[in-house]
């Protein structure tokens, strides 16, 4: 972590360069569009709380495949605001799938979504300390 200080009280930062290339994401384009590490590492800290994930999961569990649809499709949108690239291309291809609306869910597509969050919200753990 980065350390600066402010006033007389030290307060640690994430290093977002180092999360970015942890979790298959692009920095660059981050910063592009937030602007400042500071506001990248609040919006990145906020994903731990997104529920996006969770409710894709539930949605398959109990056959929702509509609701998996929006769910995945949030997700996506998240990750893609984030520059989390791997999270938002795997996402991506699940939202297309579930958007021809077969009536099916690709398990290869589903696992390789839930491997990119999961290195993602590991990375931000691991570097936040949280």
């Amino acid at each position: 972590m980065d350390n600066a200080l402010y006033g007389d009280k030290e307060v640690e930062f994430m290093n977002i360069e180092k999360l970015y290339c942890n979790l298959h994401g692009d920095y660059a384009e981050a910063k592009a569009r937030l602007m400042s590490d500071g506001l990248i590492e609040k919006f990145v800290l906020k994903f731990l709380d997104d529920p996006s994930m969770q409710q894709l999961r539930d949605a398959i569990a109990s056959g929702d495949l509509a609701t998996a649809f929006r769910a995945v499709h949030t997700l996506k949108g998240v990750a893609a605001n984030l520059s989390f690239s791997e999270l938002r291309e795997t996402a991506s291809a699940l939202t297309e799938q579930l958007r021809r609306g077969d009536g099916t869910v690709d398990d290869v597509l589903l696992m390789k979504v839930e491997n990119a969050y999961k290195l993602v919200t590991d990375s931000i753990q691991k570097e936040s300390g949280k």
